[in-house]
């Protein structure tokens, strides 16, 4: 999604220019084997005591050498089809596959480390997309910067829920992470909080017609208290696996709606 909404802006069509299609072969399975590859293979004695944990290396079909290979392979061959498209896609990339070496490998390894672990997350998961796909249609030159702020906020909203069930094993694991620093009440908070900032900032800018067509002000102040309230009572309260999971699919799946509005708002195919 980050990734199409930077294709989106640059191309100002729901379906432009082909090297799209090459984005989402880098921006889908290359990046993220990469990293989720390499978070496994370094995480391989703490997740043989989760019992939540079924990874290819946590039940014996692959060795952690061959999950750094396959790391180290899809990171360069992501970075050669990036530097291929434009020089900017491979930035983009490169700061996408940096936030996941820093995040699971020592001796930073960032997700040990409260609140670092959920700003390489979120940086990588809201703002390097986004880039990358700006780039597959053209250079930063003209870029609305202030979309990397809108996107990073939603995706510390989406992110920070789904590290509460994780409380207890990380604490067993000896993780440090934000949630089990300041706890399940706390990280909610911090998702709520930085959803709210995301209707706030994203109705301010439709006010204004900044990125969002200026129309688009009347649906989005509909939209942001009906979100706030499904979030806070789909999240506020989850702590197992199963709730977190049913809040965060009801909330992401009713996104979907004010997401198809901007885009066919942005492109012109509805406007006021």
């Amino acid at each position: 999604m980050p990734f199409y909404l930077g294709y989106l802006l640059a191309s100002g069509e729901l379906i432009g220019p082909a090297t799209g299609l090459l984005g989402l072969v880098i921006w889908g399975p290359l990046v993220w084997l990469a990293v989720l590859a390499i978070n496994d293979a370094y995480d391989l004695e703490g997740d043989l005591l989760n019992p939540r944990k079924d990874t290819p290396l946590t039940s014996g079909r692959i060795s952690e050498g061959g999950a750094k290979a396959a790391a180290y392979g899809s990171a360069a061959l992501a970075l050669a089809l990036s530097f291929a498209v434009r020089p900017e896609m491979a930035l983009a990339t490169l700061g996408f596959l940096v936030c996941g070496w820093v995040y699971s490998v020592p001796p930073m390894k960032w997700k040990n480390r409260p609140g670092l672990d959920v700003l390489s997350n979120c940086t990588a998961l809201g703002v390097f997309p986004v880039l990358g796909g700006w780039a597959a249609v053209k250079p930063f030159d003209g870029l609305p910067w202030l979309v990397i702020a809108v996107v990073l906020l939603v995706e510390i909203a989406f992110y920070t829920p789904t590290m509460i069930p994780d409380i207890e094993s990380d604490r067993a694991s000896g993780y440090t992470t934000m949630a089990v620093r300041i706890g399940a009440e706390r990280t909610y908070l911090v998702g709520m909080v930085c959803w709210t900032g995301f209707w706030l900032l994203t109705v301010g800018m439709a006010a204004v017609g900044e990125v969002f067509p200026q129309w688009m002000v009347w649906p989005w102040a509909v939209f942001a208290p009906v979100f706030l309230w499904l979030y806070h009572d789909g999240l506020s309260k989850a702590r197992e696996p199963k709730d977190v999971g049913r809040g965060m699919i009801r909330v992401g799946k009713l996104f979907l709606l004010p997401c198809l509005l901007f885009a066919l708002g942005y492109t012109e195919i509805i406007s006021f």
